[in-house]
């Protein structure tokens, strides 16, 4: 039959060769179950009809010559979907305008530029003409220009990592390949060169890639939730055969024709209709308020950072508000006093002239407090690190999780290829009942049993995963596909056999049944069927983890081959010798076993200890469905203990992580002895640690009332704290305990929790982390698309590389605030004093533009591209509901303006006698501004005090070189320089457009004189206090200290321990004024709130301790 279907394709197709089609396909594709099941019989005479009418054979599939491939092309289309169509940049741009800190920068530049517009006539006073002061258009267009860069930059940016995202997608789909049948010969195909008529092979976790029919199956279900809305798995047999593209393989493995390709698949089809719907939908989504991700709002923050500039920019706001009514109320009262109570004049229309003029004077000084480079500082902090983290491999999908990384808390993370190698190496061997400390000795098995533990290995794996020759030379042979697989493959070869050959004699379309790895059973079972010559009948290898398999065998091969009986004190016997030694030295430990069964015709003939061990059955089948009982009575071949080595890097990781006050949790697979094999290794567990080590069950029974009950958060509760490997999970398990952690309320500040995931399950965990991170490498798409950021070489490292860059943001964003409100605070107070002592701010226009526009967006980008320094992990991560404005900040914030505005009105009220100038204000009532020295020295050592206290911002604690690092950041340099030389520029040769008169030497002299005197004051600054206004919350797992966590019956105890914080810290004092005498005590009198429950909760407390006097 394969030999006809050959000769048959090697003529020419044209339209008219196939028997069937687009449209015929088309509709068989749209029917389900049993309806699909019978139109393929009655219109096609079953799958085996549908092949011959697409001129393929389900044995050796199409012939690959080019004039076949191309036909199928132009009659059934490419297995392309276009993509969905990006954002244009103007789209990104409106969505950037949702942003409530530019909103609020917009509404105030409208009201400027509006009020600019009215040209107030002439007032006449006391016989005089008065010309009326009217507002400048170039602070409300400084402020629109300063939220059209902001937009520009940030809708660039987003749409250039949209680009990048889907050259990444672009790139993975060019690599995505499956498993095909072409002239006969099984191998990998990439997916968009399929085309109708191949035969296909699915697996569990694989994403159907174009629609088809299946040609046989084992125990597989797809889960068509995203294109059917179904929830529950669907099973595909001959009663249910359609598959469906987009769909994934949950359960089993399964062979199909291939049957739609591309847009005429029917996920293509229902792309294609929302992409004619897409702009109509977009509408209204935006005018319902629906359609947005998450069910996120447009002003909802995504962010905890997000959400504290947004209410630092709220409160800025209402501050500015109530200066400007203020400075409205004292101008208004003062001339109505002058007017009415002095002068005694009558009210005249002309006053409403100056009315208007105070309204112009309070929003000009409403527009100086709102600070616009704000958002330009966050935009130019997260782009540059996002471009500069996928040099760390991190590629940053969501930009909102670069700076949410700056506050993790906790890493749950998985072992292996994240903190292994995952490179597997089988390096020891239990076989029969002999332990093998290296596997070369095990060439010498017996032949037989070398046969048939070649056949359990090849067989019961993954066809797709192979050993292939390294394009290096020198290099070790690649490992594609499954990894443990691979280290069992390797052991094959060690055993002398060719994996390949024995596949080639068992092809994968032979199998009677497979029941497919997955998270619940753990382990494989292929069911193969026996030669007649031998008796015909079934055999049937299973491997998995140790524990499992082993439970399920009766009998297990003996010294010399022979199979005897295997109870449950030998599998005691056994895990205790062998499973649990291999486990300690970090080792996975894979149990193979196999199972016969004959036809009961056979039974007489089988005697003894044949008859026992061989399972018998009636009709010509075993009942398959049956998995319980028909994989149970096995025989056990032997145990592999598989070495995945730990990265050399991850121990060290691991360490700046705790120092940084993060906790790492491994949730793994593994069993409990390797898992904590590796932890110790990695340094995730210590020798003396009290913390727990758990699998799965034992977890699940702690956190639940009874086994059917919902999961209990305060039982939760009582186990996460101290909880740091979490094995034999499932990734239900992983997100439970992550959602459990994100919503626990023990903690003064929530955890801040980022996840690890590289499989299909573990998107929903991967989702309701704060920040989810999918394997590049291993990460299936489902894990990828729920995921904020992909890890591009699985490293555990590049986490830590992501939390430094997550921290330089925050601290970025932190040195430009502190930089920017000090500019604010000084422009405000100087405006108001101005307008209401003065009658106008001694600051020009042009001269406001340049010190709250070009300075501050100049200083957004020096100080927002500040390099990461391993410094950044010495300290806390900052908590959820931290104010942004530390002490720190806000007492270099207070004393710099106090210094400045201290400097400004010495200036400009004694400058007559300190610098010899006209006493004149350099106001004229009739032409406004005038060029004069007074008011240009004024300008000019602000602008020095302000560049000078740039320098002091690169520093947000209490540090007294504020140079360190300052080489590094050549751009900073470059920047101020640059600043510098602008100034020069401005008051030596810009006196018209911003009204100054050069200066001399000895003017430049004092101004610099100034402006340095602001990194003197710096430090004197340093010799506050300011520890004495912080709140003491740092624990010492904070700290990065050791910490010894109570036991489990203690962890209730910690709401008291809570809620005598305030008695305890007093009492410190006392007791270091005795400290003397408290070393006479023994240690359990120390602490007199002891509760005698031994050394773990007493260093508990002196680590409490220690932490209150740092």
């Amino acid at each position: 039959m394969a030999k006809k279907h050959s000769k048959k394709l090697t003529v020419t197709l044209s339209k008219d060769s196939f028997k069937v089609t687009k449209s015929q396909l088309n509709t068989l594709m749209k029917l389900r179950g049993q309806e699909a099941s019978t139109s393929l019989e009655k219109d096609f005479n079953g799958v085996t009809g549908l092949c011959e009418s697409l001129l393929t054979s389900p044995v050796t599939g199409l012939t690959e010559s080019e004039g076949d491939i191309e036909e199928r092309r132009r009659q059934f289309g490419r297995n392309v979907i276009p993509p969905k169509k990006a954002k244009s940049i103007f789209e990104l741009a409106w969505e950037t305008m949702q942003d409530l800190t530019l909103i609020i920068l917009t509404v105030a530049a409208i009201v400027s530029i509006g009020l600019s517009f009215y040209k107030s006539p002439p007032a006449i006073e006391d016989g005089e003409v008065v010309e009326v002061e009217e507002a400048s258009w170039i602070d409300g267009a400084a402020i629109m220009l300063a939220v059209v860069v902001v937009v520009s930059v940030t809708s660039v940016n987003d749409w250039k990592k949209e680009r990048q995202f889907r050259g990444l997608q672009s790139k993975i789909a060019n690599e995505q390949k499956i498993m095909t049948t072409r002239k006969g010969v099984m191998d990998e195909l990439l997916i968009k060169d399929l085309v109708v008529g191949d035969i296909a092979y699915v697996k569990y976790g694989d994403l159907i890639p174009a629609d088809g029919v299946l040609i046989q199956g084992s125990d597989l279900q797809t889960d068509e939730s995203s294109l059917t809305g179904e929830t529950d798995l669907i099973k595909k047999n001959d009663t249910n055969p359609v598959l469906l593209s987009g769909t994934r393989v949950m359960e089993g493995s399964g062979q199909m024709v291939v049957t739609a390709v591309g847009e005429n698949s029917q996920a293509g089809i229902i792309f294609t209709l929302l992409s004619e719907k897409e702009s109509e939908e977009s509408i209204e989504e935006t005018e319902e308020g629906e359609g947005e991700e998450d069910g996120k709002s447009p002003f909802k923050q995504k962010s905890v950072l997000q959400a504290k500039l947004t209410r630092l920019t709220v409160q800025i706001g209402f501050i500015g508000i109530g200066i400007a009514v203020l400075t409205l109320v004292i101008l208004v009262v003062r001339f109505c006093v002058e007017k009415y109570a002095v002068k005694k004049l009558g009210w005249s229309n002309s006053h409403i002239q100056h009315f208007i003029t105070f309204i112009i004077t309070a929003v000009t000084i409403l527009v100086v407090a709102i600070p616009e480079g704000l958002p330009l500082a966050v935009t130019i902090a997260l782009a540059y690190s996002v471009v500069k983290m996928m040099s760390d491999n991190n590629l940053v999908r969501h930009l909102d999780a670069c700076e949410t990384m700056g506050g993790a808390t906790a890493i749950c993370s998985d072992k292996t290829g994240t903190l292994t190698t995952n490179r597997m190496t089988t390096v020891q061997a239990y076989i029969n009942g002999r332990f093998y400390a290296k596997v070369d000795e095990c060439a010498q098995l017996p032949v037989s049993i070398r046969r048939l533990l070649s056949d359990a290995i090849s067989i019961n794996s993954g066809y797709t995963t192979k050993i292939v020759p390294s394009d290096t030379p020198g290099a070790p042979p690649l490992q594609l596909g499954n990894k443990t697989e691979c280290g069992l493959l390797g052991f094959v070869r060690v055993l002398g056999h060719d994996y390949e050959k024995v596949r080639e004699e068992f092809p994968e379309r032979d199998f009677t049944k497979v029941y497919t790895f997955n998270s619940v059973r753990k382990s494989m079972s292929t069911v193969i069927a026996l030669p007649v010559q031998e008796g015909g009948g079934f055999r049937l290898f299973s491997k998995g983890a140790s524990e499992i398999i082993l439970n399920k065998c009766q009998w297990i091969l003996g010294e010399n081959g022979e199979i005897r009986s295997f109870a449950s004190t030998d599998r005691t016997m056994v895990a205790k010798t062998v499973i649990e030694p291999m486990a300690s030295s970090g080792l996975r430990t894979i149990c193979v076993a196999y199972k016969d069964f004959r036809p009961l015709a056979a039974k007489a003939k089988d005697t003894g200890d044949t008859a026992a061990n061989v399972e018998f059955y009636e009709g010509p089948n075993p009942d398959w469905d049956n998995e319980a009982e028909i994989v149970s009575k096995l025989i056990c071949i032997g145990i592999m203990g598989i070495e995945d080595p730990v990265r050399p890097e991850v121990p060290e990781a691991i360490v700046m992580c705790q120092r940084a006050g993060i906790t790492v949790r491994m949730v793994t697979g593994d069993n409990v002895a390797t898992a904590r094999s590796i932890a110790y290794k990695c340094g995730i567990l210590s020798p003396g640690d009290n913390y727990l080590v758990l699998d799965g069950k034992e977890f699940n029974q702690m956190i639940r009332d009874t086994p059917d009950s919902p999961v209990s958060q305060e039982k939760i509760d009582q186990i996460w704290p101290q909880l740091r490997v979490l094995a034999r999970s499932s990734p239900e398990d992983k997100y439970v305990l992550v959602r459990g952690m994100i919503a626990s309320n023990i903690n003064d500040s929530k955890e801040v929790v980022a996840v690890t995931g590289d499989g299909t399950n573990d998107g929903p965990a991967l989702k309701v982390a704060d920040v989810g991170f999918a394997m590049g490498i291993t990460g299936t798409e489902v894990a990828k698309e729920a995921s904020d950021i992909i890890l591009m070489d699985d490293n555990f490292s590049s986490i830590v590389k992501a939390v430094m860059w997550g921290r330089n943001v925050y601290d970025s964003i932190s040195k430009f605030i502190q930089f920017q409100l000090t500019v604010n605070v000084v422009a405000v107070t100087t405006a108001f004093i101005g307008a209401c002592v003065m009658g106008k701010s001694p600051l020009a226009a042009t001269q406001m533009l340049w010190i709250n526009l070009v300075m501050d967006t100049l200083a957004s980008l020096a100080l927002a591209t500040e390099l990461p320094t391993k410094e950044l992990l010495e300290r806390r991560p900052y908590g959820r509901d931290d104010y942004i404005i530390s002490p720190v900040m806000f007492c270099n914030i207070l004393f710099h303006s106090v210094y400045q505005l201290a400097v400004l009105f010495t200036i400009t009220f004694a400058g007559e006698a300190l610098f010899d100038v006209d006493p004149n204000f350099g106001l004229d009532s009739r032409a406004g501004y005038v060029t004069h020295t007074h008011f240009t020295l004024i300008f000019n050592t602000l602008v020095m005090m302000t560049l000078f206290n740039e320098l002091n911002a690169r520093q947000i604690r209490r540090v007294r070189n504020i140079f360190t690092g300052l080489l590094s950041n050549r751009l900073f340099i470059a920047i101020w320089i640059g600043s510098f030389i602008a100034q020069v520029l401005i008051v030596q040769f810009g006196s018209t457009a911003f009204q100054v008169t050069a200066l001399t030497v000895d003017e430049w002299g004092w101004c610099l004189l100034l402006g340095m005197g602001e990194l003197v004051w710096h430090q004197i600054t340093l010799f506050i206090p300011v520890d004495r206004l912080r709140k003491s919350k740092v624990t010492p797992e904070m700290a990065g200290a050791p910490v010894e966590h109570v036991g489990v019956e203690h962890v209730e105890e910690k709401e008291d321990i809570r809620r005598s914080k305030v008695l305890w810290f007093r009492a410190v004092k006392r007791m270091s004024e005795q400290v003397e005498t408290v070393r006479s005590f023994q240690a359990d009198r120390i602490h007199p709130t002891s509760h005698g429950d031994g050394g773990t909760h007493r260093s508990t407390r002196g680590d409490s301790l220690h932490a209150v006097k740092v």
